[in-house]
């Protein structure tokens, strides 16, 4: 169970190509991202997450290209809408324009900003501040906060955020 798209997503590609045989078809078949894990184990009633109302939460996400690219932008969506009262909307977005440390390299800064430009980072901007801003990828949230100075969380982040807890 792993939280960076990035890498946990490797494990499922790129290392199955690289010739490792059985061991890496192992360990892909059984690599999963902390939500898709989350949802698995509610659907099959082996996990219940005690989440506390939230009338009126927005919370937008914004999927990372490699979740995209596998299809597993959804278990995100289904974890966050079992909040009670939240509303979760996607960002309609392409890449953020990071991919990885390209947007770092000072050759590559604009045109990483301007992918970022196209869609994500007026999004963002667009969304009321009360709104909460969830992008799983590491690079992807380092975009948001350099591009909007909005601080976007992980679910797991979200999840923590919004369990039940009897004391308070």
């Amino acid at each position: 169970v792993g939280l960076e798209p990035s890498c946990l997503l490797t494990l499922r590609d790129e290392a199955l190509v690289l010739g490792l045989g059985e061991p890496a078809e192992r360990i892909a078949a059984s690599a999963l991202l902390f939500e898709e894990f989350l949802e698995r184990e509610m659907k099959a009633g082996r996990l219940e997450l005690p989440l506390a109302e939230q009338s009126g939460l927005v919370i937008k996400v914004h999927g990372h290209c490699h979740q995209k690219a596998f299809d597993a932008l959804s278990p995100v969506h289904a974890v966050l809408a079992r909040i009670p009262g939240a509303q979760v909307q996607p960002i309609e977005s392409s890449c953020c324009g990071m991919a990885g440390a390209f947007g770092y390299e000072a050759e590559h800064f604009d045109l990483s900003r301007s992918m970022a430009e196209l869609s994500l980072l007026p999004a963002v901007r667009a969304a009321s501040e009360e709104a909460w801003i969830v992008a799983d990828g590491t690079s992807c949230r380092h975009q948001i906060a350099d591009g909007s100075d909005r601080e976007a969380l992980h679910v797991a982040q979200v999840l923590e955020r919004c369990l039940y807890h009897p004391d308070h």
